[in-house]
């Protein structure tokens, strides 16, 4: 049975708490979600009585079918007969052996630990074992869907001990479309946590704490219903009960500004993209460039203003945040933009694929772009550059193929191409701490992480690549200026 993965993303090492909490429900709490969910079987069961007096308006008349009836009965006892079906329960033994008597020759001890031939005493440990989360751990996320039940799996990774396995799950309200994960806490108590945001087919942004296991509810959510405010003297309020704050339709992706922490932007199928100020949960600006569904959009890996997005007008715009009305760029393709991504190794540069196969790469100062790459038969859903590898380029496709490319001094060749046999391919993520660890979300099989290095021509193009050294998460989410970033990029690299 397939169980589509939409979308998934990494959480670095060394993020997430060794033990993570657990929700404890008291008493009363735990009376209210089972009244609240009797209810709601309660009003399922009226609709399910109905269609039973239904379904016996249809029973037959009787005697209209006695003689077929007789018939029936007549053939099932010549079946009896043939078979001795009577008797089929009271067979004899063939010998006089017993299961006792088989098993008379063995030691029985009264428990495990008395066995020396179990040397799996107690699953306990084990289980604890698996609970914890190392510091040489990394988190991978995917949203999955199963039927008529979404969830947010946890999944634990483990490069070193080549260990792969789900921690915990978050049962989530909608079809999951994006994750984004993020440390900032909107607590003054707190500096830093370790959250995921998720975007999914309604217009509501959930925040989840991924150190709580068994949560019921997010930590906080952006978007909704506003409250009743009153006008202000001498200005317009278009504010008033029932109006939306934030978007109107699905949110289908998400970038977090890692300079500027407490902002959130967000793409959505109303055509806009909202720029969310997590400090006090409310937007902070809207951008209504695009005429079409908004489908991807990234912030800059060290400009805190700059941010770009694609949409399903066939066009991407990049925005100067502090007067993006004013200050932005447009650019148009052949066809409605899947993804955008930043170079983070040419900081002028990202690249964009479309749903007719294509791959551009640009630069944010020119107007055309500085290469055209016919990657995939059908749209490029999944687009990522290795995070520490110069050059190396990931995509997937709805065409079910995985490609990775050099795209080196800007002239792009096919290094190696697989089917992953996971149907239509939905989205690719890069480790953050392994450069050559991909993870993958299909229509069938689930998430999939796959390390392209155990291919021999990655290792023939790539093996001697130039690399680019990471900082730690804290120093990473707390630089502030561009020019500091681009100075630390230069000086970061080392073959």
């Amino acid at each position: 049975m397939s169980c589509p993965v939409p979308c998934a993303a990494w959480v670095r090492r060394g993020v997430a708490k060794e033990t993570p909490d657990k929700v404890q429900l008291s008493e009363e709490e735990l009376k209210g979600l089972i009244e609240e969910a009797q209810d709601r079987l309660g009003d399922g069961a009226g609709g399910s009585d109905e269609g039973q007096t239904a379904g016996d308006t249809n029973a037959p008349v009787p005697g209209s079918s006695t003689k077929s009836s007789q018939n029936n009965e007549e053939m099932s006892d010549h079946e009896l007969d043939e078979y001795d079906l009577d008797n089929y329960d009271e067979e004899g033994y063939t010998g006089d052996l017993k299961l006792g008597d088989s098993l008379a020759t063995l030691a029985v001890y009264g428990s495990n630990e008395n066995d020396p031939y179990i040397t799996l005493k107690t699953t306990e440990q084990y289980e604890q074992e698996d609970f914890l989360i190392k510091p040489s751990d990394n988190l991978v996320l995917c949203g999955r869907v199963d039927k008529d039940c979404c969830s947010l799996e946890v999944h634990v990774y483990n490069h070193e001990e080549d260990s792969f396995y789900v921690h915990h799950d978050i049962i989530l309200p909608a079809y999951p479309l994006s994750l984004e994960w993020l440390n900032f806490d909107p607590s003054p108590d707190e500096s830093t946590g370790n959250y995921v945001a998720v975007g999914n087919m309604t217009p509501v942004i959930d925040i989840w704490d991924l150190d709580v296991v068994e949560s019921l509810e997010p930590v906080f959510s952006l978007g909704g219903k506003k409250e009743k405010k009153k006008k202000k003297k001498g200005k317009k309020s278009l504010s008033s009960e029932g109006t939306v704050e934030g978007h109107t339709d699905a949110v289908l992706d998400l970038s977090w500004n890692k300079q500027s922490r407490n902002v959130l932007a967000s793409a959505s199928a109303d055509n806009t993209v909202i720029l969310w100020d997590m400090a006090v949960g409310k937007p902070a600006a809207s951008l209504t460039l695009h005429t079409d569904k908004v489908q991807t959009l990234q912030f800059h890996p060290f400009e805190t203003q700059t941010l770009v997005s694609g949409s399903f007008d066939k066009s991407a715009v990049l925005y100067d945040c502090r007067n993006p009305q004013d200050s932005h760029r447009v650019w148009r393709f052949s066809g409605q933009v899947e993804r955008v991504i930043w170079n983070h190794f040419s900081p002028c540069h990202f690249l964009a694929s479309t749903d007719d196969g294509f791959v551009y790469c640009l630069d944010a100062r020119a107007e055309k772009p500085l290469f055209t790459l016919k990657a995939h038969d059908e749209e490029v859903s999944g687009l990522q550059l290795s995070s520490q590898i110069k050059g190396c380029l990931v995509t997937s496709s709805a065409d079910k193929y995985v490609k990775i490319w050099d795209i080196l001094g800007d002239r792009p060749s096919l290094v190696h191409s697989r089917d992953m046999k996971m149907g239509v391919l939905f989205c690719a993520a890069c480790c953050p701490d392994f450069p050559f660890v991909f993870a993958f979300g299909g229509e069938r099989d689930g998430l999939r992480v796959w390390d392209i290095s155990k291919i021999s021509a990655v290792n023939e193009v790539f093996g001697n690549r130039e690399r680019l050294i990471l900082a730690s998460a804290n120093s990473a989410a707390s630089s502030s200026t561009a020019s500091s970033s681009n100075n630390d990029l230069e000086t970061a690299m080392e073959s």
